[in-house]
């Protein structure tokens, strides 16, 4: 018999996000850290968290953290501490450092520049001057609004910086004569053009890299009399990041690097002071004491923490003490980019982000897990929730088995979208036997069409839709969560729509590893529900009957099962649906990178009535394994007993809905 500890929580649902005016910050804001508990611990046993008002109340003492009734305290509840990144000196300089020019240059090698040609993403180069270095600054010719604005960043003039910096005067005359024709065409404030305003912190890191330029390649000291121009122009774009702060998000943020570079680099102290107080400010809702972000993606995660190390770096070259709340809270994000890694070495694609590896931190377990276990400090846990809204686990870090061959997944819940959020609150990841199973569709990009309609919306991730409804953004909230060895299970609820409630329990297992869910939904009137799963681009789904759906990619060395097991209401005709490639209305399509598009599958388990009930395995085996089910009522429970390969499990189903593995 398993011992279940039985903890209630106050539960903070907004996950600390707040929401500020883009006002001057005057005052330096003091720091509280409040320590959270969070609420999925493996150890040997269980946790049961219950979270106030919902069903299946608990008992339990309501002090987080005190001993459950039995009066046996569990072996912990409270969050261990993240690793600490080792300690890295920074030199104090009194200089600001050129930050680089993010890649954006790589398509504009020096000749290309000198012919005044710009060429970002996959869309060909396009002469944007006459060669002079006279711009047409409103050229859109592939109407993109990110095109616009690396246009307007001035980071394609990179490779003509550095070229400057080593001494090439044509580089640095043609290169200064797109800047100043650019200070020339776009006299302060350049509010009303979006594309100027949304790159001013990229602009402005230029206006400091080619200064530096200016002196290095000059080999002078002192801006020679010709270029002072220059000077008045990093004081107008700090000027503009002060009237229009972009507030506590990563736009923010870089703008107050940037107001501080411009302060570091012509010794305005009050652009310095006015930096640190907004970074002071913006830190403690940037990152929350758990490590979450604000920005609601693992992808702006991965940036911001490289985002607030070049903070604190550029804060203490020039002198400045960033204080230990940023070095706190970028610990707590390495612990929060290592749990949410998957086993195949990726971070999921949860909100806007492309497909990409999380950096190998020295010494924190966020090296850990970027390295496939080869380096770094081995997770305190391998499950966790975050009061943001995000759910990590995994079957483990590859102690008694492969990395690679773990078990891993995610499950969104909390506030409402907002940032670089997706409508993907109850979305579930997953990834096994060395490849992605359940995957999101990703990030599309900026540009305001269908398809970013589509990446953002409910019908692109793993969720139950109401696809005639409209969505209301509302918050979903984590009803009960239940850890124990080899199964976890999470139960939640929302109002997707207007007028549909919708709950989904979710048990995921360990040997064998495969995820179950009971989606319910429940309205008034009438309504087309579907539970959807969204696939890999590389696998092709065959219908073995109405329940059973087979993914698998032609040769490889696993495949994955789709179970509709029916439960509560008889199948319709069209139980089990298949989606790929679709324009109108879009569906089935996977974004590896905002340029790559590519058609994938979804498998939908349908249902046309004012409730729906659809209960769902997905089942990842080798290729030669099969998986068999049958299901069975006692009393009033119902039970399925699931053979998968050599493996037998048997999961029980309350009138209520909870799931629970009993063998």
């Amino acid at each position: 018999m398993v011992l279940v500890y039985t903890v209630e929580l106050a539960w903070w649902g907004g996950g600390g996000v707040l929401s500020r005016p883009k006002t001057r910050v005057r005052n330096t804001i003091g720091l509280t850290v409040v320590c959270l508990v969070v609420c999925a611990v493996a150890f040997a046993g269980a946790v049961t968290v219950l979270m106030p008002g919902e069903r299946e109340r608990s008992v339990a003492a309501t002090v987080p953290g005190s001993p459950s009734p039995s009066g046996v305290t569990p072996p912990s509840v409270a969050s261990p501490s993240p690793t600490r990144p080792p300690s890295k000196p920074v030199a104090r300089t009194g200089t600001y450092q050129c930050s680089g020019f993010s890649g954006i240059d790589a398509k504009v090698p020096l000749p290309m520049l000198l012919q005044d040609t710009f060429a970002w993403g996959d869309d060909p180069p396009y002469r944007v001057g006459d060669g002079s270095g006279d711009i047409r600054w409103r050229s859109d010719p592939y109407n993109k609004p990110s095109w616009y604005m690396w246009l307007h960043s001035l980071r394609w003039l990179g490779q003509g910086i550095e070229a400057a910096k080593k001494g090439n005067r044509p580089a640095l005359t043609h290169v200064m004569a797109i800047i100043q024709d650019w200070v020339r065409d776009n006299p302060y404030s350049w509010r009303g053009d979006v594309g100027a305003w949304e790159s001013t912190m990229h602009r402005t890191n230029v206006l400091i890299c080619a200064r530096q330029a200016v002196l290095a390649g000059l080999r002078v000291r002192q801006l020679p009399p010709q270029y002072t121009w220059l000077d008045q122009a990093l004081l107008d774009h700090a000027k503009f990041m002060e009237e229009n702060w972009g507030g506590p998000s990563n736009h923010g943020t870089d703008e107050s690097i940037a107001m501080f570079g411009v302060g570091c680099t012509l010794g305005r102290p009050e652009l310095k002071t006015l930096a640190v107080q907004r970074l002071t400010e913006a830190i403690t809702t940037a990152i929350d004491p758990q490590g979450s972000t604000n920005e609601q993606s693992v992808g702006y995660a991965m940036f911001n923490y490289q985002l607030w190390g070049r903070a604190s770096t550029a804060l203490q070259r020039c002198g400045a003490d960033p204080g230990p709340v940023i070095e706190q809270r970028r610990r707590a994000l390495a612990e929060w980019l290592a749990l949410a890694t998957t086993s195949t070495g990726q971070l999921p694609q949860v909100g806007d982000a492309i497909r990409q590896k999380p950096d190998a931190v020295a010494g924190t377990s966020l090296e850990y897990a970027a390295s496939l276990g080869k380096k770094g400090t081995l997770p305190s846990r391998r499950t966790a929730v975050f009061d943001a809204g995000y759910i990590f686990g995994r079957t483990g870090w590859g102690e008694d088995r492969p990395f690679t061959r773990e078990s891993s997944y995610t499950i969104r819940f909390g506030p409402g979208r907002r940032y670089h959020g997706h409508e993907d609150h109850t979305s579930i990841t997953y990834t096994s036997h060395g490849r992605d199973i359940l995957i999101d569709p990703g990030h599309s990009g900026y540009q305001l069409d269908k398809w970013q309609d589509w990446t953002k919306s409910q019908a692109a991730h793993n969720v139950m839709t109401i696809p005639a409804g409209k969505a209301t953004g509302a918050e979903t909230r984590l009803v009960s969560a239940a850890i124990a060895p080899t199964s976890e299970y999470y139960a939640l609820a929302d109002t997707p729509v207007e007028g549909v409630e919708r709950t989904r329990d979710v048990l995921v297992l360990k040997d064998p590893d495969l995820i179950i869910t009971l989606d319910r939904g429940q309205s008034a009137t009438e309504q087309r529900y579907e539970t959807l799963w969204h696939l890999p681009p590389d696998q092709k789904v065959t219908m073995q009957s109405p329940t059973h759906a087979i993914a698998a990619k032609p040769g490889d060395s696993s495949k994955t099962h789709l179970l509709q097991i029916p439960y509560g209401q008889p199948l319709p005709a069209d139980a089990t649906t298949l989606e790929q490639g679709k324009s109108d209305p879009v569906q089935g399509w996977y974004f590896p990178t905002i340029f790559d598009r590519q058609p994938a599958p979804v498998v939908k388990f349908n249902r046309t009535a004012p409730t729906a009930t659809i209960l769902s395995a997905i089942v990842p085996t080798a290729p030669t394994e099969t998986v068999r089910f049958t299901t069975r009522t006692q009393a009033d429970m119902f039970f399925v007993d699931l053979t998968v390969g050599t493996q037998k499990t048997t999961i029980r189903i309350t009138q209520s809905g909870r799931l629970t593995r009993i063998r």
